[in-house]
């Protein structure tokens, strides 16, 4: 059951933002759409919370000692401020003409990759992972990895032919993979700091989502899992 609520879930948030997008758009116009996509979103995202309850929780595929969870956090770190940094000031953003600020150079987070939220969600799906590899968590977090990566590789495909050079200019000067332009050369390591705002932002993030951990019925993450130790 939990294998076919991912499906559903992923399935849908591929068909609806491509094949069936632009006839949907056509028959209940943009926000009839996007109360569509998001009713079904919903919908089978209960779905998924639900079944992923139900599913027997097995022996883990290996044991996770400090230095995994150490890694884990520092990956977890990282996809935080990825997220938090994605929701300021996106200069990818169409604006009221349907055009981007080709002439804005990246900044933030967008000077780490073109995709902050979508490699905050990969990240955490590899998080879960290394620390809990047991079969349904192996199922949920292969699903959210496989709509993260693909569902950016769709993103840049539909932007680059509704925006045409405008999304070609953009993605010429930022990186799909994270600090792919630093690691190439392109960019200094400097460029890699998202900003003070953003990182206290992100660290706060990670705090109270690792604090809150042992309240949902996870085990205790971040550095709380040395505190007092």
């Amino acid at each position: 059951m939990l294998i076919i609520a991912l499906t559903s879930f992923v399935g849908t948030h591929f068909l609806l933002s491509h094949p069936f997008r632009a006839p949907l758009v056509k028959a209940l116009g943009a926000n009839g759409f996007l109360g569509l996509y998001s009713l079904v979103a919903l919908g089978t995202f209960v779905w998924v919370v639900q079944a992923f309850g139900a599913a027997p929780t097995a022996m883990p595929l290996w044991a996770a000692g400090d230095g995994l969870w150490a890694l884990a956090s520092a990956l977890m770190l990282i996809g935080s401020v990825l997220f938090v940094g994605s929701l300021f000031g996106n200069p990818a953003l169409p604006g009221p003409p349907g055009k981007i600020n080709t002439a804005r150079p990246a900044h933030g987070v967008f000077t780490i990759t073109r995709h902050p939220m979508m490699w905050g969600f990969a990240l955490w799906a590899l998080v879960h992972l290394l620390v809990s590899p047991q079969p349904k968590v192996l199922a949920l977090t292969l699903a959210i990895g496989f709509l993260a990566i693909f569902g950016s590789v769709g993103q840049d495909a539909k932007k680059a032919a509704l925006m045409g050079d405008g999304w070609r200019d953009w993605s010429s000067r930022t990186s799909f993979l994270p600090f792919g332009n630093q690691i190439s050369g392109k960019s200094s390591w400097a460029t890699a700091w998202p900003g003070r705002t953003v990182a206290l932002a992100g660290i706060l993030l990670w705090l109270v989502a690792t604090y809150l951990h042992p309240m949902l019925g996870a085990p205790v993450a971040g550095i709380w899992r040395w505190m007092g130790s």
